[in-house]
């Protein structure tokens, strides 16, 4: 069953267009991921030693590298704010989207809560407050900048994203002179299978280190959320995903090589705080202090990144019908009010909890799960719709998205073999959400195909640039 719409129905659901190039999606991209920089990565040490997390590391890499240049093609292919939702339902039908955006939603609904936790950490060491109100206060203040517009949005992010990448630049310059290679190997090997200097916990280790490094790239996926608001999609969201995918293993490289390498890999693996901690230890204490501070901006980054990421998918979803169609209501500034508002207060009332690693965990699955979907739609799509106009191609074609398959599919095991947790309660989730659409969602669609869905998005912003050209000529008469 599907509910017929009208251009009244599309124009109370209207993105500002044209408000991103190429440099602001590549910005944006950075931003959802550059917290994962400053704290988290650095435990897969502890798991699995400096060389076995480096393979972990790899892998990890590999598979979002790979992610990334099926995406790009999709996108520009399909430039519908959905995100991976929309490119699965044109790929595997409805049920297919509404999974794959499910499960991009449990990671982009779950990470600000995450985030937001550690945050208030942040916080609490350099101000001595923490608790419930610190972490209510950055979900408004961030939130309400969203509600003002995506472009001032974006140019807030930009400005939070510069300050985490000069803080680990700086810190990268202070640690190059400290450098001992020898540093990377001084975790004793243990007694597991397989043990080595090398690999200290054998391969089961580097298995148990995969969500670890994840975290040095996790949401870059998110890009294509963006799409609809994008100056020119065909040609700037293949460049803004794949410019920040490119920037964002310099800056994993740096932190995961010279940390170790000057401060020790043992102390390391354990740091709350890697970058702070290996200044200090190697007696850059003022230096430790600013990155301190400005670490807190790589947090910020992400967790307001994430928002906009959030928000753009409720709206999708909502607008197609599969969720209440309430969410996707946009205001006079064209930002998603409800979209934004509803999952942020679901993300504070999980922060609550307390508990930033399962948390974490939680979206790691989500995420592994949408990575799976999408690089199977990118399949699909190159298996039954050839002669889809596709401005960007995918280099190596379904070879390197079911390379991005496979190794997803791998990563979502090695949450398990971390946090089993983590693992069933995501599980309990997706079943949840699967029900609804199964009960209810299914029956609320407003198009009975991607292709028709898409099509009367894109009348309806064309008959409102008409007609706001009328408008504009008849002022001027």
């Amino acid at each position: 069953m599907t509910n017929t719409v009208d251009n009244d129905y599309l124009a109370k659901r209207q993105l500002k267009k044209g408000t991103a190039g190429w440099i602001l999606l590549a910005g944006l991209g950075v931003s959802y991921v550059i917290s994962g920089d400053f704290a988290g990565w650095n435990f897969g040490i502890g798991e699995a030693g400096w060389g076995g997390f480096a393979v972990a590391m790899a892998l990890m890499a590999t598979m979002y590298f790979a992610l990334v240049l099926a995406l790009a093609e999709m996108s520009a292919a399909i430039p519908a704010a959905g995100g991976g939702y929309s490119f699965a339902r044109h790929a595997m039908g409805p049920a297919g989207g509404y999974l794959t955006g499910l499960a991009v939603l449990i990671e982009y609904a779950l990470a600000p809560a995450a985030i937001v936790i550690f945050i208030g950490a942040a916080v609490e060491e350099l101000l001595g407050i923490n608790g419930p109100w610190v972490y209510a206060l950055f979900y408004a203040v961030f939130v309400g900048i969203h509600l003002a517009g995506v472009g001032e949005a974006l140019k807030v992010m930009m400005v939070i994203s510069g300050l985490a990448v000069f803080a680990i630049l700086a810190t990268a310059v202070a640690l190059v002179g400290d450098f001992d290679s020898a540093n990377l190997f001084d975790i004793a090997p243990s007694a597991a299978a397989g043990a080595s200097e090398i690999l200290p916990f054998g391969w089961y280790g580097v298995w148990a280190a995969l969500p670890f490094a994840m975290w040095l790239f996790l949401a870059v996926e998110g890009v294509p959320l963006a799409a609809e608001e994008a100056k020119d999609p065909a040609r700037d969201m293949p460049r803004g995903i794949i410019g920040a995918m490119v920037f964002l293993l310099g800056t994993a490289l740096l932190v995961v090589i010279l940390l170790a390498g000057a401060a020790g890999a043992e102390m390391i693996g354990a740091s709350g705080v890697p970058l702070v901690d290996a200044l200090k230890a190697t007696g850059s204490g003022s230096l430790a202090t600013v990155i301190n501070v400005l670490g807190l901006a790589g947090l910020i980054a992400s967790f307001f990144s994430i928002i906009y990421g959030y928000s753009r998918l409720v709206f999708a979803l909502s607008r197609a019908g599969y969720l209440p169609r309430f969410l996707s209501l946009t205001s006079e500034r064209k930002a998603p009010v409800w979209a934004l508002v509803v999952p942020g207060i679901f993300g504070f009332l999980v922060s609550l909890s307390g508990e930033g690693d399962l948390i974490l965990g939680m979206a790691v699955v989500g995420a592994t799960l949408s990575y799976a979907l999408m690089a199977l739609s990118h399949i699909l799509l190159r298996l039954r719709q050839p002669d889809l106009a596709r401005p960007y191609r995918t280099p190596g074609g379904v070879f390197t998205s079911g390379l991005a398959l496979v190794l997803s599919l791998v990563a979502m095991t090695g949450v398990y073999a971390f946090d089993p947790r983590a693992f069933n309660y995501t599980l309990v989730l997706f079943v949840v959400g699967a029900l609804y659409y199964a009960l209810y969602g299914r029956h609320q669609r407003v198009a009975g195909t991607a292709e028709e869905e898409l099509a009367l998005v894109l009348d309806a912003e064309h008959s409102l640039d008409d007609d706001s050209l009328a408008d504009a000529r008849t002022a001027g008469a």
